[in-house]
């Protein structure tokens, strides 16, 4: 815990000051106060919510190392609000890639144990 509080220590001293929202009309909702007495707030806030963001052409992976492992997204913009393509890589694919390695020598029923040792997720395998 004291680590943990040491992290959140440094992150906030190298914080930079000013506004953490962004300015853009474009991307940022309308504040609520705003919504009940302006309805150009009130439209935007319904599009933004429903038409979503247009994201620029392009391409991207990112990663983040998450509790289990790697967890990585490749997202694919065509120009529109929708991804043409989304795929996630959750952390447990590379755990049970590992499962024909770790149960080669072993009997049938120790794969159960072999699979919780690895602590597998079936949810976010079973895509």
């Amino acid at each position: 815990m004291r680590q943990s509080l040491r992290i959140i220590e440094q992150c906030l001293n190298k914080m930079p000051p000013g506004e953490i929202k962004v300015d853009d009309a474009k991307v940022s909702p309308p504040k609520r106060a705003e919504m009940k007495t302006s309805m150009e707030s009130l439209i935007h806030h319904f599009k933004l919510y429903t038409e979503g963001y247009q994201v620029p052409p392009g391409a991207t992976y990112t990663a983040i190392e998450a509790p289990k492992g790697e967890f990585g997204v490749y997202l694919v913009s065509d120009g529109s609000s929708r991804p043409y393509r989304c795929k996630i890589k959750a952390p447990g694919f590379a755990h049970l890639a590992g499962l024909d390695k770790m149960s080669k020598g072993h009997m049938l029923a120790d794969v159960v144990a072999i699979i919780g040792t690895q602590d597998i997720v079936f949810g976010e395998i079973d895509r």
